[in-house]
């Protein structure tokens, strides 16, 4: 039994079922944003928790085949970053790490659309924006909370 779930997570799998799990709490976020169970499964460790096990999955997969760095070249320019998304485990695990970065900066700005009385309706462009773009859909965000905020803030 352990073989087949083994042999099921491989990587085409892992990144299909982040994709469209994601889904469901984004749908949360856009149709029932101030609702007890968006606020249960979105707004609490749950989400994270979820693209964490993958996340460390697949990170305990390399640190298995002992070369846990072989390929991060993160900081060596655009070449370097190219060739360490050439590498499938290290691509997956960066795309899981966006996927749960973009899911909390939208349970962000549903919170914080709460705390300055910005209607559901106006959210919406700047989640689907965050869900899409991450930083755009936050900036897009930002100026729609200075209208209902009415004041201009860097950092709050």
């Amino acid at each position: 039994m352990i073989n087949n779930l083994l042999a099921f997570l491989n990587f085409e799998n892992i990144y299909l079922i982040a994709n469209w799990g994601v889904i469901p709490f984004w749908l949360l976020l856009i149709i029932l944003p101030n609702h007890q169970i968006t606020n249960f499964f979105v707004q609490s460790v749950i989400a994270p928790l979820l693209l964490a096990i993958g996340y460390a999955y697949l990170s305990y997969g390399l640190f298995i085949e002992g070369d846990i760095f072989h390929g991060f070249e993160l900081y060596s320019g655009l070449d370097g970053l190219y060739a360490m998304f050439a590498n499938e485990t290290l691509l997956l695990i960066f795309w899981l790490h966006f996927l749960s970065i973009s899911l909390f900066a939208g349970a962000w700005i549903v919170r914080d659309g709460r705390k300055y009385l910005i209607p559901k309706i106006v959210l919406i462009p700047s989640l689907i924006l965050t869900y899409f773009t991450g930083p755009i859909g936050l900036v897009i965000y930002w100026f729609i909370r200075i209208f209902f905020a009415k004041k201009i803030s860097f950092n709050d």
